[in-house]
């Protein structure tokens, strides 16, 4: 397991693009009128109209994401497990994270946060028992492995949307430190999630990669059965 060390930036829109979006909405409405008349006019202009709405509405405030005040002076690490708690590696190397040279008497508070991993179907059929008992598992999972590396934590569900869940539960919890935990070969909307919260998280974050250490155990404990 290792720490992406890889910046994202967010795509932000250059302002001298503004006034040629403008411009070309304004010459297909005119060009509308120009060849179709009133009604062709009309109608580009109706779909330009309808398209600034609909991508206006779709805009996410994306403001910094602030923990809850502190009540304490322990460290309070929120683990955002996009990918499970499974192997020893994983789970030592967290622990390791969470814990400091002064944890033997001020022990440190961890959650840990599983985002509901939803499919299509699942979204489309509106049925979230699947997705919810799934992550609830990935939860028990976790902190069981936790414990086994001597880390006392909980855990709870959160929304599909990594970056909304992290910003729901640190409305409460005074996160310290933030760890997002993903696969060894992140996709696509993984690396979103952590190029974001690199960029709003006000507060210590560390993105890191998990290999398949789980898979790697079963493999070796079926080797020494075998033998």
């Amino acid at each position: 397991m290792k720490a992406s060390g890889r910046d994202r930036e967010d795509f932000v829109l250059a302002a001298w693009k503004l006034p040629l979006i403008v411009a070309a909405i304004a010459v297909a409405i005119v060009g509308g009128f120009y060849l179709g008349g009133p009604g062709l006019g009309m109608a580009v202009g109706g779909l330009a109209t309808a398209a600034i709405v609909v991508s206006a509405a779709l805009q996410v405030p994306r403001g910094p994401i602030v923990p809850a005040p502190l009540g304490d002076f322990r460290r309070h690490v929120l683990l955002v497990a996009m990918h499970p708690v499974e192997d020893t590696r994983t789970s030592t190397r967290v622990a390791q994270l969470c814990r400091g040279p002064e944890d033997e008497h001020v022990p440190s508070e961890i959650r840990v946060l599983v985002p509901i991993r939803g499919r299509a179907l699942d979204r489309w059929s509106g049925d979230r028992r699947v997705t919810h008992a799934r992550a609830q598992r990935d939860c028990v999972i976790s902190l069981a492995a936790l414990s086994r590396a001597g880390l006392a934590a909980k855990a709870c569900v959160g929304d599909a949307d990594v970056v909304l869940a992290v910003e729901d539960e640190l409305r409460a919890f005074p996160a310290t430190d933030v760890i997002l935990l993903t696969g060894a070969a992140p996709q696509g909307a993984e690396e979103r999630v952590a190029g974001e919260l690199r960029s709003r998280l006000q507060t210590d974050f560390l993105h890191l990669l998990v290999a398949d250490g789980a898979a790697a155990e079963r493999r070796e404990r079926a080797h020494q059965i075998r033998s």
